[in-house]
């Protein structure tokens, strides 16, 4: 299967399919390519415009994400 065919499933799914599917195959995808050199530099600007899109700013995920680690810690 090519990555156009694997796209073209993928934009099939409804939008509970594809939150599903992000969440649960993202971090296996993300462990084998993270470990790149240079992967997380192109990966960032892909993230921001994630980001951008969202509607949320880059102080937002921040403040996001100190959040989220202080509950980690308890």
């Amino acid at each position: 299967m090519t990555s156009a065919e694997i796209k073209a499933a993928l934009m099939g799914l409804s939008i509970e399919e594809k939150k599903a599917f992000i969440i649960e195959a993202l971090p296996e995808l993300a462990g084998d390519v993270i470990k790149e050199p240079g992967f997380m530099m192109q990966l960032f600007p892909v993230l921001l415009g994630i980001l951008k899109q969202s509607g949320m700013d880059l102080q937002q995920l921040l403040q996001l994400a100190t959040m989220m680690a202080g509950q980690e810690q308890q």
